[in-house]
């Protein structure tokens, strides 16, 4: 089974390319964790090539709706197993008892939630990735074989002003992913970190694509490609020249950068507020 834990919430998202080897190393059952737009044309993709799909958010409605529409186009079993991860009761048990019985060979993390617009400080840090995996994992030892993909952001990479804990909390995805990749990779189980920059959904408030932000289904197919061979990506392109060229300025100088384009990000849409 893949396995997709999903919120459609907003939140940036990386995906993954199923490549042949991995897909031999996982022909079971996948779960995604966080069904926004990019994860559910990760979703789309790994179903046509015929896994079994779990999918977990908080919304059944739009979680039957994904099952049918994969199912009557991809004609694969689907499982929904409804969990609001901003609950505060523990709602792994449920998922737990959810996923008895099933083989899950990919487990996509992709649960968090962005600031609705830049702000100085706003939200706290969850451990949704961290339980999930922890949930999933032994099953992937005992078959000694497994992916866990986890959705982190390329504002991980750097301190990111004005996003500030919402930067923090994907800069502990992308370690917690490298030394899961290190600490579990001679046993069968690769463990990515995806750090994408800006992709076209509703919630990056981006509507047309361009060379540097790609619709979902673009970033999907690009990122799916480094599946197996690369524990760390931006998952396409552009996206790794960016993240190269920010590799090459002193870091004082990228967080002097992204302050400034946030407070202008902010500043517009405070001015919008006012209008309304």
């Amino acid at each position: 089974y893949l396995l997709l834990v999903f919120s459609f919430i907003n939140v940036p998202i990386h995906l993954y390319w199923m490549t042949e080897k991995i897909m031999n190393l996982v022909r079971r059952e996948s779960t995604i964790y966080d069904c926004s737009y990019v994860s559910c044309s990760v979703l789309l993709q790994l179903a046509r090539r015929g896994m079994k799909v779990a999918l977990i958010s908080r919304s059944k409605e739009k979680l039957d709706h994904v099952a049918s529409e994969i199912n009557d186009k991809y004609k694969v079993e689907t499982k929904v197993i409804v969990a609001d991860f901003g609950e505060r009761e523990d709602i792994y048990s449920r998922i737990k008892a959810g996923l008895e019985g099933l083989e899950i060979g990919v487990l996509v993390n992709n649960v968090g939630m962005s600031y609705v617009y830049p702000e100085y400080f706003l939200d706290v840090p969850d451990l949704d990735e961290v339980s999930m995996t922890r949930l999933v994992l032994p099953g992937m030892l005992e078959r000694s074989k497994g992916v866990v993909l986890n959705i982190s952001s390329a504002t991980g990479m750097y301190p990111t002003a004005l996003l500030t804990l919402y930067s923090a909390t994907k800069a502990f995805i992308d370690f917690f992913s490298q030394g899961l990749h290190a600490e579990y990779k001679s046993k069968g189980i690769f463990v990515q970190s995806v750090l994408p920059y800006y992709v076209v959904t509703k919630s990056s408030k981006i509507r047309t694509p361009t060379f540097d932000k790609p619709t979902p289904e673009t970033y999907v197919r690009a990122a799916l490609g480094t599946v197996g061979l690369q524990s760390r990506t931006n998952g396409y392109l552009p996206h790794a020249l960016i993240g190269w060229i920010f590799s090459l300025l002193p870091t004082s100088t990228t967080i002097s950068f992204i302050m400034n384009y946030n407070k202008d990000i902010r500043a517009r849409y405070l001015k919008k507020m006012k209008k309304m």
